[in-house]
């Protein structure tokens, strides 16, 4: 892991410190701060504060900042934003990224902002606005540079030159026959490497094109797996609308990928989780374990028919009948404790989680488990208890043990994440299966002491 930079740390206390006298006087420190980093600053600032210092740092900072914030920050920051401030900000802005600005925006101040804009970006800019968002039309940006068959490479490049401050960078140039369609693709590198006089019709190459509907995830693998700087978005004649850069397709690509694993371990498809409110993310996570609930008794209903049900009456019955539930406990234990280790890699992976925001992400993930571990508990012990009727106590004992097996393993999915990276070891690769192992034993040990001392009373 790579040592904290002790000048960024430095300039992140200046900030803090200053931003405590004066909003003002912290955005003009946070104009010579990477977007990247005023981003994180701002992200781990008050509401309030944080809406003044964006609000008084000069429009292309703000561009930039908006450029590198994620959906849920971008919304924050724009929204005291009025319709003049907000074009100033849009005019700064690539029109792919302007146009996921104005899907932020409040409706009536976006179409404000809209007809503040001169009438080609405004047009420009609803054309992106009517495309679907995840498809090849809502990425694509319509600032770019294009040439014909006949001329120039240094024609070509002064082109370039003129227009760098408006057009989407890394993407080369398309040659257009006389109906706009893509005929041939300059490379940056092909333009710096051939002469000033050499035609491009002798320098260019095969363009790649996709249809305008195309899904993003298709046209991200596709720029993937031919290492291409970009890629032409055309329409059903195949004319040139925009044009979709390499560094566009692998945010695509991390976004999606993101999603999947979210999805997979059955939490929110929000990029940032340890910022999101606890209940949101309790609701967020809540139907997984639902299901797994469902299972759970579910399979203790087909091992109570397996095993005829056991003597009800004696303490043998209701060891057999709390050990029905066992798997129950497995599943439940060990859903939650992925989920909290999952979003501890991703986040150490990310930046998203750094050492001074372990703990405070730990206790958060941990409530957020616990509360998971009470609401399941609760309906196991409502439902449980129903089906052990002839067994009193037995359905509040596996509530409760499923309660304390649930927290125990919350507990662990962000503790043995932290100790790894605190020993230098790869989170990723230890904290699955060892977390997997250890929750499952410890879990079931839990879930049968508790169970047995309340149950055998």
């Amino acid at each position: 892991m790579t040592a904290p930079d002790p000048s960024l740390e430095a300039a992140e206390t200046a900030f803090r410190d200053v931003l405590a006298e004066s909003p003002a006087r912290a955005a003009v420190l946070l104009v010579d701060v990477h977007p990247a980093d005023a981003v994180e600053w701002l992200r781990d600032t008050e509401d309030r504060d944080r809406n003044l210092v964006f609000g008084a740092m000069p429009p292309a900072c703000q561009a930039s900042i908006l450029e590198h914030a994620d959906e849920a920050l971008t919304q924050e920051l724009i929204a005291p934003l009025d319709a003049r401030l907000l074009t100033q900000v849009l005019e700064e802005l690539p029109s792919d990224e302007a146009a996921d600005v104005l899907i932020e925006a409040d409706d009536r101040v976006a179409n404000d902002a809209l007809e503040r804009l001169s009438p080609d970006t405004a047009d420009a800019l609803r054309t992106l606005l009517s495309f679907d968002p995840e498809s090849a039309g809502g990425i694509m940006a319509t600032d770019f540079v294009v040439t014909q068959p006949g001329e120039r490479v240094g024609d070509v490049v002064k082109s370039v030159r003129k227009g760098a401050d408006d057009i989407e960078s890394e993407v080369g140039v398309f040659v257009l026959d006389q109906q706009r369609r893509p005929i041939g693709y300059l490379s940056d590198r092909a333009l710096l490497t051939h002469t000033i006089h050499s035609p491009v019709e002798d320098v260019m190459c095969a363009p790649f094109m996709v249809a305008v509907d195309e899904d993003q995830e298709g046209v991200a693998q596709l720029m993937a797996k031919y290492g291409l700087q970009s890629v032409a978005v055309v329409d059903d004649a195949g004319g040139i609308l925009g044009v979709i850069s390499a560094e566009d397709a692998a945010a695509i690509l991390e976004e999606e990928v993101d999603e999947d694993i979210a999805l997979l371990i059955g939490v929110g498809s929000d990029q940032l989780q340890t910022r999101l409110p606890i209940l949101v993310r309790v609701r967020q996570r809540l139907p997984l374990m639902g299901i797994t609930v469902v299972a759970g008794l579910a399979s203790a209903q087909i091992l109570a028919i397996a095993l005829g049900h056991g003597s009800e009456d004696g303490g043998g019955g209701v060891q057999q009948a709390i050990l029905r539930y066992l798997p129950l406990i497995v599943g439940l234990a060990g859903n939650v404790g992925i989920q909290s280790s999952t979003i501890f890699v991703r986040g150490f992976a990310t930046g998203e989680v750094d050492e001074d925001r372990e703990w405070p992400v730990f206790f958060t993930e941990w409530v957020v488990g616990t509360l998971i571990g009470a609401l399941c508990g609760v309906a196991t012990w409502l439902v449980a208890g129903l089906i052990e009727s002839r067994t009193p106590g037995l359905g509040a004992a596996v509530g409760f043990a499923v309660f304390a097996a649930v927290a125990w393993a919350a507990m662990l999915g962000g503790v043995i994440p932290i100790a790894c990276r605190r020993l230098g070891i790869d989170p990723a690769v230890v904290a699955g299966p060892f977390l997997i192992a250890l929750s499952d034993v410890s879990g079931s040990a839990i879930y049968i002491f508790v169970a047995r001392e309340i149950a055998m009373r």
